[in-house]
């Protein structure tokens, strides 16, 4: 009779370095789609919020570079000759670059989208143009073009483009509030889904976390353990969210290289500029990306504490 004793396998045996939470779990594995969907999202408002804002500055340097002058002549005036006076007096105002006087034919086609093809314009009053470009340096004093105009050219009003401006400036802000609500929103979902696998997971380990507790184990050694698991679970779901993102700027450039050459493609070009992030909005994607899963971590740390905390 072999009195030996039975041999236990060595995969069932308890290493000491065994992690308290299971490393591969239907949880974890949910857990993880969860976090990459979210970060792909996070990831895609940051990324249109900073093409928005990159655009709109383009718009606003567009819009402030320039100033229009309208001559509005009465009857029996000389239009042509009105609108020579004073294109030749803004261009000799201090801060303008040079003045550019649109003929008649050339205001009228200005308004033809709007007013339609075959409209006859020449009975209509319409005004005569002067684009102005400033100088960089003098793009916001335009009291010395005001001043020449209007003791050369009274029948000239100058328009600023302020109101565009602002309202560029109020689309512009909105965009970056509701981008910031649309984040904040995703940071509460993910947090919520954190806390519920958290709590699942001590759930799941109920018996050895009472165990390591009675017998004298820290509770940040407890925490560091769920900590680490939920680490890692938050960098592998941002990673791949987050590259996930970064490959879907890098077509969606690539499409509107392509698009330009068609009328819907130029326009979506005019409107989001090239539709392509630059190294430094790639960056932000890595910073998002790597936030949240930081934020995974510490938000499990911080309820296993709060759990554990009910034991004493």
């Amino acid at each position: 009779m072999n009195d030996a004793a039975p041999t236990i396998p060595a995969d069932s045996q308890l290493k000491r370095d065994m992690p308290l939470v299971p490393a591969d779990s239907i949880a974890g594995r949910a857990l993880v789609v969860v976090i990459a969907i979210l970060t792909f999202l996070a990831c895609l408002t940051a990324g249109g919020a900073i093409l928005v804002a990159e655009a709109s500055q383009s718009w606003r340097g567009d819009v402030s570079r320039d100033v229009t002058i309208q001559i509005k002549p009465r009857a029996g005036e000389d239009a042509d000759a009105l609108v020579a006076a004073a294109a030749e007096i803004a261009s000799r105002a201090p801060g303008v670059a040079d003045a550019t006087a649109y003929s008649k034919a050339q205001s009228e086609a200005i308004l033809a989208p709007w007013l339609g093809d075959g409209v006859d314009l020449g009975q209509l009053p319409i005004p005569r143009l002067i684009v102005v470009h400033m100088q960089p340096s003098h793009r916001e004093d335009l009291e010395p073009l005001r001043a020449a105009l209007a003791a050369g050219a009274p029948a000239a009003s100058l328009d600023d483009h302020r109101l565009w401006l602002s309202r560029l400036d109020v689309m512009a802000g909105a965009i970056v509030v509701f981008a910031a609500a649309l984040f904040a929103l995703m940071i509460v979902a993910m947090g919520t889904a954190v806390g519920f696998a958290t709590r699942g997971a001590m759930a799941g380990a109920r018996e050895i976390v009472e165990v390591l507790h009675f017998v004298g184990a820290a509770d940040s050694y407890i925490a560091g353990q769920f900590q680490r698991h939920f680490l890692r679970l938050g960098f592998e779901g941002a990673g791949i969210g987050g590259g996930g993102a970064a490959f879907f700027f890098a077509v969606a450039a690539l499409a509107s290289l392509i698009a330009r050459r068609t009328a819907a493609g130029a326009e979506i070009a005019a409107l989001f500029g090239a539709f392509r992030l630059d190294l430094s909005g790639y960056a932000a994607i890595a910073v998002v990306a790597g936030a949240i899963a930081m934020l995974t971590g510490a938000l499990s740390r911080r309820i296993v504490f709060r759990q554990l905390s009910l034991l004493h």
